[in-house]
């Protein structure tokens, strides 16, 4: 579309991930599943951290906390799919694309961050046992977690705000499901020059120093086991950190494979499949990971559901 004069905001079209009327009932019901799966499964998650006294410790905190963030997560974009799909609208206002964008973006770098918090706590827990509880006290814990909050609510102001400069078309068609950043600059009608700069030096930073950090304790992780004699002491010690670990290789794996997409390949719709990786996927298979690779996870789980199942 060409862009014109006009005096009110532009509104976006969300062209989802297929115009087909056939198509999007299959996708509203698998949408509909995969949120519904990802709440439960996560509140899950929370509510056995909080009802078990075992898991009062610094690596199920920060659990809990992630998972609060995938439910978070998936709230900013399917409830508005669906609701499009639902109403037969693709139709979302200039602020609600630029709220979603940037509470999107909030969200995934608080998963990040999280996962890098986790990570040093597992390198804690390994490496320096006898310090541990020492180390990771409950005031270092509520620093850090205020500290990750803290550089993802700012985090994206600078990307958020510098969108806000640009001019859309009136009406501006997007082949995806929810406003994804990159996928709006493409089609702004003045320069994105600095917007791309912007977008790619705050992806570097908080790609980069996030993913070092984890490489970092996992390198010093491998080691410190590498060390001890005794089979069985071996496999506790990566039974630890195990669930962790699947998590972040699912997270960069996925968030690299769009990467890679979106250089090798000019089909939006296929970058928006690729989305559903790391925005939905990801977070519905966080909590099956945690629970089924851990025993403590699976005993709360246990605990819990017998406790809300069983008659008062």
């Amino acid at each position: 579309m060409e862009p014109g004069n006009y005096s009110g905001l532009p509104t976006f079209l969300l062209l989802g991930l297929s115009e087909r009327p056939e198509i999007q009932s299959v996708l509203f019901v698998l949408f509909l599943s995969l949120y519904l799966v990802t709440i439960f499964g996560n509140l899950l998650i929370i509510l056995a951290v909080i009802s078990d006294s075992h898991l009062h410790t610094p690596m199920y905190f920060f659990l809990s906390n992630l998972s609060f963030s995938d439910i978070c997560l998936t709230s900013t974009t399917i409830p508005k799919m669906l609701l499009n799909i639902q109403t037969q609208s693709k139709v979302i206002t200039y602020a609600g694309c630029i709220t979603q964008m940037y509470f999107f973006t909030v969200f995934g770098l608080l998963d990040n961050l999280l996962l890098t918090v986790m990570a040093c706590d597992r390198y804690v827990a390994i490496c320096h046992p006898l310090h541990y509880t020492v180390i990771m006290n409950p005031w270092l814990c509520a620093q850090l977690l205020f500290l990750t909050w803290l550089i993802s609510i700012l985090g994206p102001f600078p990307m958020i705000l510098a969108t806000l400069w640009l001019s859309f078309c009136a009406v501006t068609e997007i082949p995806h499901y929810f406003c994804e950043l990159p996928e709006v600059l493409k089609f702004a009608c003045s320069d994105t020059f600095i917007n791309n700069v912007i977008l790619y030096i705050m992806t570097g930073i908080v790609g980069f120093f996030p993913l070092t950090g984890i490489l970092f304790s996992y390198s010093q992780i491998v080691s410190s086991v590498l060390r001890i004699s005794t089979a069985g002491g071996k496999y506790k010690a990566f039974s630890t950190c195990g669930s962790h670990l699947s998590v972040v290789s699912l997270f960069y794996g996925t968030c690299l494979g769009v990467y890679f997409s979106s250089m090798w390949t000019h089909a939006s719709r296929t970058r928006a499949f690729a989305s559903v990786l790391y925005s939905v996927v990801t977070p519905m298979i966080n909590p099956f990971i945690y629970s089924l690779r851990n025993r403590d996870m699976k005993r709360a789980l246990r605990k819990l559901l017998c406790s809300m199942l069983s008659p008062q």
